[in-house]
């Protein structure tokens, strides 16, 4: 017997996240543009495969009334596909097809909008408050990726390893990638200084341009300060400057 779709059922489908959590596939699925029941439905369909819509009701716990509207929303965004039969029968689409078309139709969406947005007639330069995880991410990745000449972090390994891919990327454009960070953290075409780092402090400047400086923690609290401002941004150019030269000091005195 399968028991009523729950966030705990089908659980030996959904693979462990941070600090050992069961992950609920059905809130990442609604961010995919799915309803809640249709997300606990995919899931269903997923793990048995094809069923009716009398199964479907019976395996999530989603009424009748209610489970043949849910079905045809799936249809209708692409989640689900009819299946030929003597009875209406659905299957999930593949979550690697459905996702990836949803993230290809939303990337041309983007390049539309690029182009028919309006420019900003001036950049104030002031300071901007970044807050949440997510967007912090998003900030430093879109910051690296607009960089031309070169990039200064400081910050811990383990934050650096999420941003590497864009690292990579600026160095291997020809540009100068200067990181301190703890040991034994490397990287190629990239200067590296070691120094320990507090777990959840991030400093960036790009271009001696911007800056973007604060805490990144794991979702909601995390805050950032981001700024153009020649004043600040010369300010945190200098206070790297200096722990540079404290590393190589006392390298050098180890040595």
């Amino acid at each position: 017997m399968v028991p009523a779709l729950g966030r705990e059922t089908y659980e030996w489908n959904l693979p462990y996240g941070k600090k050992g959590k069961r992950m609920d596939a059905v809130p990442l699925l609604m961010s995919f543009g799915l309803t809640s029941q249709e997300a606990k439905i995919y899931c269903a369909l997923s793990a048995e495969g094809e069923l009716t819509g009398y199964e479907t009701a019976k395996r999530t716990g989603i009424s009748r009334s209610n489970i043949y509207t849910a079905l045809a929303g799936l249809v209708e965004k692409g989640a689900a596909c009819l299946c030929e039969g003597t009875s209406t029968r659905y299957s999930a689409t593949p979550v690697e097809e459905f996702c990836g078309g949803k993230i290809a139709a939303l990337k041309k969406k983007r390049d539309t909008l690029v182009k028919i947005m309006p420019e900003r007639r001036k950049d104030t330069g002031g300071y901007l408050t970044v807050t949440g995880e997510t967007n912090i991410m998003a900030k430093m990745n879109a910051m690296i990726l607009g960089a031309r000449k070169r990039i200064y972090a400081s910050m811990s390994a383990g934050i650096l390893r999420r941003i590497l891919p864009q690292l990579a990327g600026a160095a291997e454009r020809g540009l100068k990638v200067v990181l301190i960070t703890e040991k034994p953290f490397e990287m190629e075409k990239a200067i590296v200084y070691h120094a320990e780092k507090k777990r959840r402090q991030i400093r960036l400047i790009v271009d001696s341009d911007c800056v973007l400086t604060g805490d990144i923690d794991e979702g909601e609290n995390s805050t950032c300060l981001y700024s153009k401002k020649k004043n600040l941004v010369d300010l945190f150019k200098e206070n790297l400057k200096n722990e540079i030269q404290l590393i190589q000091l006392t390298e050098g005195e180890k040595g």
